[in-house]
């Protein structure tokens, strides 16, 4: 717990420490309770008897304090003068440099003895408070006074563990922004900011995100050039424009509330990171460098889970259509679950994949389900063949699963319960031979019957 700071200049012999506590009504401009302060309110006085190499090699404050002050004077006392609120912070702080322990035990009080070793520069207790906040109950609430923290504090650095676990806590809290909207609206930045940068946002779409920030931008700052700076300077960042729809992004580039110079560089930072391979894209997204922030070309888990498509117009109008689900995904479909994909189109009309975890057909067993749906309601008909395959070990190569033909009307699905004929347990397990590196990869093959 030692702060290392040299005391082979002091004593051991017994110095005293006067504290003079004042009602703070004089006080001005954040620097009011400093050791040396000029204040016109005593309202008490301590006289407390301390060693003066203990609290030196605990703290460069009282390093400086004792040396400076004490040494050539052969002075045997030193005065600090503090806030009447601040006597029990640093009653505590003091014991823990004899004792490195505290009998405090309550967030708002830890938080008191957290400054106090803060201005008195005594790191060792800044993270000792933080382990014990870590470990109490954590509430929106405290977990936004954490996260000012680093803007409130000289050794930031001793905090750092306490923001992230406050950032942690509303990512996971509000990962779901669609539920607690109203909370979410409420927060202030640094809070958006802590449920933006999570990779596991359950949204639909990046659109969703990128909806959500322009509302509470909006609603939060009323003034078109406060909006424009948040946005661009603070909020774009999160925002993860190369998994936004192009129809999205058009309209990206005629918001008014982006700065016109900065939207135009998001979008074509975007679309070019979309016209790579997909092999290039693996590269851009892994590599730290690429961008000064590497999460911009981070998927995340969204509920509408992206496609690629290939399409062909002759001899017959058909789409390949390839959809990923990690491990993780699948794992958290159990027991009823379903996960869907973005739309894709052919012929004009729009189609989805949907998988579920449901009961095969006798509802003798949990298993996987995989259903092709047409997205517009209505009298259209559509005639459609369409084949089901995914990749299996050993050969790794796309296997053919299920096929079929269907004449889809609007708001219609189709597909089989258990596309792999096994139980959902034997589909999870870890020899699998449909996970590869932790992926399913499924393909549908869809042509339009003349």
């Amino acid at each position: 717990m030692d702060d290392g700071i040299p005391c082979d200049n002091l004593d051991g012999e017994p110095a005293q420490m006067i504290e003079e506590l004042h009602s703070g009504d004089e006080a001005a401009n954040g620097d009011e309770s400093s050791w040396g302060m000029d204040c016109s309110t005593v309202i008490k006085v301590k006289t407390l008897h301390i060693s003066s190499p203990i609290l030196a090699a605990k703290s460069p404050f009282f390093y400086k304090l004792f040396s400076n002050g004490m040494r050539e004077s052969e002075q045997r006392n030193v005065t600090l003068r503090i806030n009447a609120s601040e006597e029990a912070a640093l009653m505590e702080l003091l014991n823990f440099m004899y004792s490195n322990t505290l009998s405090c035990s309550t967030a708002l009080s830890l938080l008191d003895v957290l400054m106090a070793a803060d201005k008195f520069e005594v790191a060792s207790c800044m993270r000792y408070c933080s382990r014990l906040l870590r470990n109490l109950p954590m509430t929106p609430e405290s977990a936004l006074l954490y996260l000012e923290l680093p803007s409130s504090v000289l050794m930031a650095e001793a905090v750092q563990p306490l923001t992230d676990a406050a950032k942690q806590y509303l990512a996971v809290r509000y990962k779901d922004i669609t539920k607690y909207q109203d909370e979410v609206m409420a927060l202030p930045l640094a809070g958006v900011e802590a449920i933006l940068c999570s990779d596991d946002l359950q949204v639909a779409s990046e659109d969703a995100v990128y909806d959500f920030i322009l509302k509470w931008a909006r609603a939060q700052y009323s003034r078109l050039d406060e909006r424009r700076e948040v946005l661009g300077a603070r909020l774009a960042r999160y925002i993860r424009f190369p998994f936004m729809t192009c129809r999205k992004l058009k309209k990206v580039l005629t918001c008014n509330d982006f700065d016109h110079e900065v939207a135009c560089k998001l979008v074509l930072e975007a679309l070019f990171f979309k016209a790579e391979a997909p092999h290039r894209q693996r590269i851009i997204a892994a590599d730290e460098s690429a961008s000064s922030n590497r999460r911009f070309f981070i998927e995340r888990a969204y509920k509408y889970r992206p496609v690629k498509v290939v399409e062909f117009d002759c001899p017959r109008q058909q789409c390949v259509v390839y959809l990923d689900l990690k491990r993780e995904e699948c794992t958290n479909l159990f027991p009823s679950g379903r996960v869907y994909s973005q739309a894709f189109h052919l012929g004009g009309q729009g189609f989805f994949l949907s998988a579920h975890c449901n009961m095969d057909q006798q509802s003798s067993f949990h298993c996987f389900g995989l259903f092709l749906g047409m997205q517009e309601k209505g009298s259209v008909s559509f005639a459609v063949d369409y084949e089901f395959a995914a990749r299996s070990k050993p050969t790794e190569e796309f296997v053919s699963k299920y096929k079929g033909n269907y004449t889809f009307t609007g708001g219609k699905a189709v597909g089989y319960r258990n596309l792999f004929a096994i139980p959902w347990t034997s589909f999870m397990a870890e020899d699998s031979l449909y996970f590869i590196n932790g992926v399913l990869h499924l393909r549908a093959e869809l042509t339009i019957r003349p």
